[in-house]
């Protein structure tokens, strides 16, 4: 078998795949790029989305937090949690008093620390959070509670 082969089969077999993966690789990207307009609603991106995506970095909550499966799996994932805790109806109210609330010094349970933001901020972090619940992403993640 080794004898049959060649160093040349071998380069055909390496440039073909890489051309292959090469062009699966740009169909992929043309496909999101066409797709992502339909599903990320940046049409509904304002100042304040853009302020609670600052502080949602500037705080690292993804070094706690899942935001639509993707950060660390230590506190829950948030890219759902404006459904969870009631949407409209009053997520703000709760979020608010969350935000304020923490660390809940509760033995035995994990603690958020308290970033000591104001008013403006935390509103402008529920923003972001509704936002990105609002996003398509095919039902993602499977479990409410993520």
């Amino acid at each position: 078998m080794s004898e049959s082969f060649t160093k040349g089969m071998a380069r055909n077999i390496y440039y073909g795949g890489s051309v292959f993966f090469l062009l699966i690789f740009l169909g992929l990207t043309f496909h999101t790029t066409k797709e992502m307009p339909q599903r990320d609603h940046r049409e509904n991106l304002t100042e304040s989305v853009a302020r609670g995506k600052a502080l949602w970095e500037d705080n690292n909550c993804i070094g706690c937090h899942t935001l639509l499966g993707e950060g660390a799996y230590f506190a829950p994932e948030l890219g759902n949690v404006y459904t969870r805790r009631g949407g409209d109806g009053g997520f703000k109210a709760f979020f608010n008093g969350w935000m304020k609330s923490q660390p809940l010094n509760i033995p035995g349970r994990r603690q958020m620390p308290n970033f000591h933001l104001n008013d403006q901020e935390i509103d402008d972090l529920a923003e972001f959070l509704k936002w990105t619940s609002e996003m398509d992403v095919n039902n993602w993640p499977p479990n409410i509670e993520g």
